[in-house]
């Protein structure tokens, strides 16, 4: 029963005494004159009863409604006590008229004790500035929502950060009766947020990008690695889309990518992103599913590692690999074609001098097996040479020079819709190594240059001196801090596609129609450059051209002039023991030698040169020995040899120059070495030098 109803219900029962008395009063006129008031008695003693019943059931509804009040009192003050938060309840100047349990708890004093204490009395003294102007700020606003104060008390020994949150409730005449205030205590999410922050910067220090994207692909947090990696500000990246900021056109792997990591919660992968400036980039990307609180798929974090360094260097090692591995196999038909050529080299170089009169058909036939075997042994050479297996005398090549020639030649060979230019440095220098290799490597770059242009074009040739620093030695195979001479060959042809720019180098690849191209220039031209300490460079645009760079190692000084010898040398009738398992090397060489005034013992194995040393070592002053025999091979042959006489001459023979390196490497004192197929002009030279 409500108070107006309540109300109501008394009125009513007064009306009804009233009522009765008026009944009493009439009945009791009517009595005088009559013998039976029995009716009107009657009647006032039912509307009394009705009444007191009425009244009896006011009672009680009133009682129930008192202990229905007094139930949701206690349950307002067990709320209001036990509530996890502090609860103060103040007058408009912060003195405090209740106080709940957790508020005690937390400013470690009896409940009672807070009681008329005022509440600026708890915060700490640095603070109470702000204080007030919290109470001044209720007082104008009429709340305040999570200010934050440093609680203190010194009898309680209480000392920590608060969250305030506080209204202003007011009286009947529209002023502030009184302050309510729920306070707790935040220390713990201080040292979270400190956390946090701490996190957040390890996130900056990281030069991995972090990237935190909605389910839309739209970006929520971007850290100072992404800032470095990509080129975008965290204020020009977040809230757009990552996929439209990162990617120039959409891979069918991103959709692949999103789905995997929202079935699977995980996904890691290779993608090629764009940074700001549009260069591309090789990103090793891991994806991580970031779920709400009740579990739902809520936002992608996704860790981007910068990997294009490591995947250059990675194509470059494969494709040194590649080369290695070709090489071993080139090596040993090298080693056999050069055994051949070695005879048939020498044969037409020496039959001209021991028969003079041959006539003109005979000579000029003996002129064209020697060219040929001669082209054979560079022919041989080409194939070594990508292997870095292959070299010849290295002497000063003046670049200028050499960019001349090479422009003088395509100038008179190549079509005249093709317009050459040379654009050479002043203090371009020179560079030391083999010149006709190094001929070769500028010939095979203007002719492919050549072939990009059927319809005319540009082509220019320039050089440069430049300075690799270590930054740029570390991203490049085979180049080091020096000084370095830049030959740029650059054409405005078809261009390159970038899938098979990474092959061009590799042995007997090539774009060209079956019967124009064998596929060895490019990666000849490495394996030379290599031998040189050098290394290559190309770039190139599909519809624009292409530009490889050489770089050389530069060589400082002045130039040295060679002379070569034009009569061939000739012995005083020394001894020389011919070692060899090819028969006709052996015969050529020991003809060869006995024409220049030399005795000559032949072996065709090592067991024989041993047994030929030890019976004649008084006489025999040089040994010719090849390095690859059956039965016992060179390297074993010489250092018995020098068991026998440590003093003993040895010249080592062989149709790879590595094993040059071999013996050199292996400590075994050599005097000299000739690499197969050699003329008689080179036998004959290094042995003149070993009997000075």
């Amino acid at each position: 029963m409500t108070k107006d109803n309540f109300k109501q219900a008394i009125v009513e029962a007064h009306q009804r005494l009233e009522n009765l008395s008026q009944l009493a009063s009439l009945a009791a006129e009517k009595s005088i004159g009559q013998d039976s008031p029995k009716d009107l008695l009657q009647q006032a003693m039912t509307e009394i009863s009705i009444s007191l019943e009425e009244l009896q059931q006011q009672n009680e509804e009133l009682i129930a409604t008192r202990h229905l009040l007094e139930a949701e009192s206690q349950r307002y003050y067990d709320l209001f006590n036990f509530a996890p938060d502090g609860y103060l309840l103040t007058d408009a100047t912060g003195i405090i008229q209740e106080a709940n349990y957790a508020a005690a708890k937390l400013l470690k004093v009896r409940q009672s004790y807070l009681i008329g204490k005022p509440l600026a009395v708890f915060v700490h003294q640095t603070e109470r500035q702000k204080f007030r102007q919290i109470m001044l700020q209720l007082q104008q606003q009429g709340q305040i929502r999570r200010e934050e104060l440093q609680i203190s008390h010194e009898e309680g020994t209480t000392d920590f950060p608060a969250e305030l949150t506080a209204i202003a409730v007011e009286d009947s005449q529209g002023k502030t009766g009184n302050l309510r205030w729920l306070f707790r205590d935040i220390s713990d999410r201080r040292q979270q947020d400190q956390k946090i922050r701490e996190q957040a910067a390890l996130l900056d220090i990281t030069t991995d990008a972090i990237i935190v994207e909605d389910l839309h692909n739209q970006i929520l947090f971007w850290n100072q690695g992404a800032e470095k990696m990509y080129g975008w500000q965290v204020q020009e990246a977040q809230g757009n889309n990552a996929w439209e900021l990162l990617f120039k056109k959409t891979s069918p792997l991103l959709s692949i990518a999103q789905k995997t990591v929202i079935e699977h919660g995980t996904w890691q992968g290779e993608l090629h992103k764009f940074t700001k400036d549009g260069e591309e980039l090789i990103i090793a990307s891991r994806w991580t599913l970031m779920l709400d609180a009740v579990g739902l798929p809520k936002s992608i974090l996704i860790v981007d590692t910068d990997i294009t360094e490591k995947k250059q260097l990675e194509t470059q090692l494969l494709r040194s690999q590649r080369l290695e591995s070709l090489g071993t196999l080139a090596s040993g038909i090298a080693h056999d074609l050069n055994n051949l050529l070695t005879p048939i080299m020498g044969i037409a170089h020496l039959l001209p001098l021991k028969y003079p009169h041959l006539d003109d058909v005979s000579l000029q036939m003996l002129k064209i097996l020697e060219t040929n075997a001669k082209r054979g042994g560079d022919l041989v050479g080409q194939i070594l040479s990508f292997t870095g297996g292959y070299e010849r005398e290295h002497t000063i090549v003046l670049v200028s020079q050499l960019i001349e020639d090479i422009k003088q030649i395509a100038k008179q060979a190549f079509p005249k819709l093709i317009d050459i230019k040379t654009d050479i440095a002043p203090n371009v220098g020179m560079v030391v190594g083999d010149s006709t290799a190094l001929h070769q490597v500028l010939m095979n770059l203007v002719v492919n240059a050549r072939d990009a242009m059927p319809n005319g074009g540009k082509l220019c040739i320039s050089a440069a001196k430049v300075f690799i620093d270590e930054n740029y030695a570390r991203m490049h195979i085979g180049a080091t801090v020096n000084s370095y001479v830049k030959i740029t060959v650059t054409d405005t042809g078809v261009g390159i596609h970038s899938e098979i720019i990474d092959r061009i180098f590799d042995p007997f690849f090539t774009t060209k129609e079956i019967g124009k191209g064998t596929g060895l220039g490019l990666s000849i031209l490495m394996g030379i450059v290599k031998s040189h300490g050098g290394f290559v460079e190309v770039a190139s645009e599909v519809g624009i051209g292409t530009k490889f760079q050489v770089y050389l190692p530069s060589k400082e000084g002045s130039i040295s002039q060679v002379i070569d010898e034009i009569e061939l040398p000739r012995g005083q009738g020394e001894l020389i023991l011919v070692v060899d398992d090819e028969v006709a090397i052996t015969h050529i060489t020991k003809t060869t030698l006995e024409f220049s005034n030399y005795k000559v013992l032949t072996a065709q194995n090592g067991i024989e040169a041993i047994a030929l040393y030890t019976e004649h070592k008084d006489e025999i002053r040089l040994v010719l020995m090849d390095i690859m025999m059956p039965l016992m091979g060179g390297e074993a042959t010489i250092s018995t040899l020098q068991i026998i006489n440590p003093q003993v001459q040895i010249i080592a023979m062989s149709g790879l120059a590595r094993s040059e390196a071999l013996v050199q490497t292996t400590g075994i004192g050599i005097q000299g070495f000739l690499l197969k197929p050699f003329t008689a002009n080179q036998l004959l030279s290094l042995a003149q030098t070993i009997f000075r």
